[in-house]
């Protein structure tokens, strides 16, 4: 079975770092597009990065310049640095990954708040 585990979410002030980290338990990591999505209250799950097995990256408007996701394959890991929080980035963040089927993880909360 694959599954996906997250840490490093919690509460920061605006301006802050964290690093969000999503361990693949499972065969074929490197074959997998990863990303990051997050929801807010009251509004739609959204793609904030996304990173392809050769290590293209993309990024949602609102994020770009403050957050890099990166992929260690040796590893089977994935992460999003994400620095100069706002309290806009508040939300929980969902790790995905994606070979002709989805794969969730189970979520972290991010709040920015003074």
């Amino acid at each position: 079975q694959v599954q996906l585990v997250e840490s490093g979410g919690g509460l920061v002030q605006p301006g802050g770092s964290l690093r969000l980290s999503c361990v693949y338990s499972g065969n074929g990591f490197g074959r997998f597009n990863m990303a990051w999505y997050r929801q807010a209250p009251g509004k739609p799950r959204e793609l904030v990065a996304g990173i392809t097995p050769g290590s293209s990256t993309n990024y949602a408007d609102s994020v770009k310049g403050r957050f890099t996701i990166s992929r260690d394959n040796a590893k089977n890991t994935v992460y999003l640095q994400m620095n100069n929080l706002e309290p806009e980035d508040t939300a929980v963040y969902y790790c995905n990954a994606k070979f002709g089927y989805n794969v969730w993880g189970q979520g972290t909360q991010v709040t920015v708040s003074s």
